[in-house]
């Protein structure tokens, strides 16, 4: 579900650039992002906090492209998003919850130091997103930032999580003797 939420309208955005226009993009975004916030609270499931986020960047920068006729305010939305997901990462250094720790710490458990430094270091990637997203945006044209906005950030946040997983394993400690799996 949560796949359908963060990646429907993305798709949808592309696709309808494609057989479009840029406006015909945002519109198709926005109607999805509608679409999919609707029928989650329907059917009554939590929408986190980051989703409400991302659905009123949508709504608020798609909205102010379609009625002005201005596609700077769409090319500025996903630089916003990275940028409040930097801050809640960056919040997680001198406040007490701590954002990966919230989204990671029932499935690995790590010293205090390396879950600020993986925050410190989240928060610090999505910043330079945000500011490398303005930079295609402004810099070339509309199709450029369309391919880079699908596949070149994405693709940059795999990598990244990649590298994370890399840099994690070496900090996961290793089970104490007698309570991992048995060799075969």
């Amino acid at each position: 579900m949560k796949f359908l939420f963060d990646f429907f309208p993305v798709i949808l955005f592309f696709v309808a650039y494609k057989f479009a226009d840029i406006f015909v993009a945002t519109g198709a975004a926005i109607a999805s992002s509608v679409l999919i916030m609707g029928w989650t609270l329907a059917r009554r499931h939590k929408v986190a906090t980051m989703q409400w986020v991302s659905f009123a960047i949508i709504l608020v920068f798609g909205g102010a492209t379609l009625i002005l006729r201005d596609e700077t305010f769409i090319k500025w939305k996903p630089s916003v998003l990275y940028w409040a997901m930097s801050a809640a990462f960056l919040s997680g250094l001198v406040m007490r919850a701590n954002l990966a720790r919230a989204m990671l710490g029932e499935e690995i458990s790590l010293p205090d130091p390396v879950w600020k430094q993986l925050s410190a270091v989240w928060g610090v990637f999505f910043f330079a997103l945000g500011a490398l997203n303005l930079w295609v945006a402004f810099s070339f044209p509309t199709e450029t930032w369309v391919n880079f906005k699908t596949f070149g950030a994405m693709g940059l946040i795999v990598v990244f999580v990649i590298a994370q997983g890399f840099w994690l394993a070496r900090h996961i400690p290793d089970d104490p003797p007698g309570t991992g799996t048995p060799d075969p």
